[in-house]
């Protein structure tokens, strides 16, 4: 895992300058074929609330250093936790590496 996604995973995308759209976040490392890996973060929008992809990114820019903005989100319903409520990012993450050799 780079030190972005790590530095952004406890963290949230843009917390604690989370956008008042967001309800909750992941941010996990995916295969990236000049890096190796890219910063993606996985949102869930509040209810009623809209956001775009280039709104949130340019929102992280404004409050971050470039390395550790997400290229890319994706929004979702739910994410993917535990009973306890942990965000299960194995899980999360799987889905991306699948027929890669290696997870960087």
């Amino acid at each position: 895992m780079s030190r972005a996604t790590r530095t952004l995973s406890g963290a949230g995308c843009c917390t604690p300058y989370l956008s008042a759209a967001e309800y909750a976040n992941a941010n996990l490392g995916v295969p990236d074929e000049s890096w190796g890996e890219s910063v993606k973060a996985l949102v869930v929008l509040g209810d009623g609330m809209a956001a775009t992809e280039d709104a949130l990114i340019s929102h992280c820019r404004d409050h971050l250093a470039s390395y550790k903005k997400p290229k890319s989100v994706e929004f979702l319903s739910e994410l993917s936790k535990n009973a306890t409520g942990k965000v299960l990012k194995r899980q999360l993450r799987d889905r991306y590496w699948q027929g890669h050799e290696r997870r960087v």
